[in-house]
């Protein structure tokens, strides 16, 4: 095998099966390999590695995120997808929340330790402050404020994506999206609303506005 046989086999791969990156480098990866491992030849082919796809996040409507939240009757489980969008959390967040981090009276939510290591605070709706006042009642949460099946335990973050999940599909929601497209509408749909995007950074916890690509321009 010569090296314009490797050239020509990853274009093939790149050209006319049009493979994504990720399957791309698997591919140089098994060369290397092969290479290295089995001939113990240095790889023939110095390839510079695609960059991952960048690929936009799904954006719920505001109308569908009004479907999903009133398909679900549960009040633990719709309090919980309520806080993750309109707070913006993260599915690791929320799950970790206890009821010591929420301050009712500024009206926001201490996350602690989010990705980076780093606090911030977010906002707590009005909405969202009158189901959790009932939720509290009813449930008493202790040491968690979302407690899991597990004593000592808070909910999993499999359970929320399970919950998300059966709720669109209730809701008949029809996009290919993931609990995390909370989220991203959370920001999007602020945007729209010409809400500063650096105070969106803060409430996401973003450093920049390198990642953000739904960007509207407001009047």
């Amino acid at each position: 095998m010569e090296n314009d046989d490797v050239k020509d086999y990853l274009f093939h791969l790149v050209e006319e099966k049009e493979v994504s990156t990720s399957t791309l480098n698997i591919a140089v990866n098994a060369l290397k390999f092969y290479y290295g491992e089995v001939l113990k030849r240095r790889f023939a082919y110095g390839i510079k590695r695609p960059k991952k796809d960048k690929k936009l996040p799904v954006v719920l409507s505001q109308e569908d995120v009004s479907r999903i939240l009133s398909s679900v009757t549960n009040i633990k489980h719709k309090l919980i997808l309520m806080l993750m969008y309109s707070a913006g959390l993260r599915v690791s967040e929320v799950v970790k929340l206890k009821p010591e981090d929420i301050d009712t009276e500024r009206r926001l939510i201490h996350i602690r330790g989010a990705k980076g290591r780093k606090d911030r605070y977010t906002m707590l709706s009005e909405v969202a402050l009158d189901m959790l006042n009932e939720y509290i009642q009813k449930y008493k949460p202790q040491t968690w404020l979302f407690p899991g099946a597990k004593p000592g335990a808070h909910v999993t973050t499999r359970t929320v994506q399970a919950i998300f999940e059966k709720a669109c599909e209730k809701a008949k929601i029809g996009k290919e999206v993931s609990v995390h497209s909370l989220r991203h509408s959370f920001a999007t749909h602020l945007l729209e609303s010409c809400v500063d995007l650096r105070y969106i950074q803060e409430l996401l916890g973003h450093k920049s506005s390198k990642n953000n690509r739904n960007i509207y321009a407001c009047e």
